[in-house]
């Protein structure tokens, strides 16, 4: 009996010093406890703010007066948008920013009857969304008159435009996070061992420029990540179909664009491995970091899937104007000019890491 009680305090007293240690390690209990909450928080947020919202924009000709267009304006699928200039109206239609125009109008027939007309315009770039927005308008005649279906006309007017594929979306987003993990990690534990080792301090001690040691051991780092955004607009280019409005302009002004997020992310390793005590913490801030990142910046899906609030953080984030610029100049055929508020971003955050990095590297 005594063998067997001994046997058990035995088990506990592992059991104590096993959980113990699981707690006393940051890396476990953030992947085991706070990890799952993120995911769960965040996919959680798909559909309660726009999952299902349409875009729509109705004709400055349209009956704005009658029934119809209030239900409209009530519906909580649909985001009515109001443009002054048609020029912008069409082009974001082409875009694919644009589910449809709608032009309403109503008549009367010879029993007094008021009949609705719902005319939409839209484009092949938002086929998948019409499909589901359709049924919606059919639906609308509940809400206005008792027998459904009965006094709504719908009308579709498309016309083709530049298809925006799938990899159109997925391209930039994917180099976004190539860039983010793997300069992170890279230049984070490349400076964490080499101030371990003392090569660090050596150089420190040595006549070379201080600046020209950072970025003589950064740009290699960076140069063979930039090797891997070349393949990546390539392999999409000719293998993928992957869209370059403005063939070798628009190839390097993504690679402007990715050399600008490799800088100040670059700021980001080193100021990680400057704070942390030992290697094994280097993972966990990367992924504290990089993590809402990826899944808040319209990486994988856009950002619109979001509620507004929400969309108000993904947008103080720096892939998230990364992500929309590269997209911007890749599909929509604009020039880095007109990004410049995505790159005024991103500059930001550049220059207060950088400033952070002054305060905080270590040399030894």
């Amino acid at each position: 009996m005594a063998t067997n009680y001994n046997q058990f305090k035995a088990l506990l007293a592992i059991s104590k010093a096993s959980l113990l240690a699981i707690l006393k390690n940051p890396g476990s209990l953030f992947f085991s406890l706070v990890f799952p909450l993120v995911f769960v928080w965040i996919f959680g947020s798909f559909g309660s703010g726009g999952l299902s919202k349409f875009r729509v924009a109705i004709d400055k000709n349209s009956d704005t007066t009658n029934v119809l267009y209030r239900v409209l304006q009530s519906l909580p699928l649909l985001k009515i948008e109001h443009y002054d200039n048609e020029t912008k109206q069409k082009t974001d239609l082409e875009k694919g920013r644009l589910v449809g125009v709608l032009k309403i109008s109503s008549s009367y027939d010879s029993a007094k009857q008021q009949h609705f007309n719902i005319e939409i315009t839209s484009t092949n770039a938002s086929t998948p969304e019409l499909m589901q927005l359709i049924p919606i308008l059919e639906n609308v005649s509940a809400k206005v008159f008792p027998n459904p279906n009965s006094f709504i006309t719908i009308e579709k007017n498309v016309y083709s435009v530049r298809t925006y594929k799938q990899i159109d979306f997925i391209l930039p987003g994917q180099i976004g996070f190539s860039i983010l993990f793997s300069t992170l990690f890279g230049i984070a534990f490349t400076f964490y061992n080499l101030r371990e080792q003392l090569v660090l301090k050596r150089f420190y001690a040595s006549p070379v420029n201080k600046l020209n040691i950072l970025l003589g051991i950064g740009f290699s780092r960076l140069f063979f990540q930039l090797i891997n955004v070349v393949v990546l607009i390539i392999v999409g280019k000719y293998f993928l179909g992957f869209t370059l409005s403005n063939g070798i302009v628009t190839f390097i002004e993504m690679i402007f664009l990715s050399i600008l997020l490799l800088l100040v992310l670059m700021g980001v390793a080193l100021i990680f491995s400057s704070i942390v005590k030992s290697d094994s913490t280097i993972p966990l801030l990367i992924n504290l970091f990089a993590l809402p990142q990826m899944l808040l910046s319209g990486t994988f899906f856009s950002i619109s899937v979001f509620p507004e609030w929400m969309q108000t953080l993904c947008k103080l984030l720096p892939l998230t104007h990364f992500n929309t610029a590269m997209r911007k100049i890749s599909f929509e055929g604009l020039s880095v000019i007109d990004t410049w508020q995505n790159i005024a971003v991103i500059g930001l955050w550049g220059f207060v890491i950088y400033l952070l990095v002054y305060k905080f590297f270590k040399w030894e």
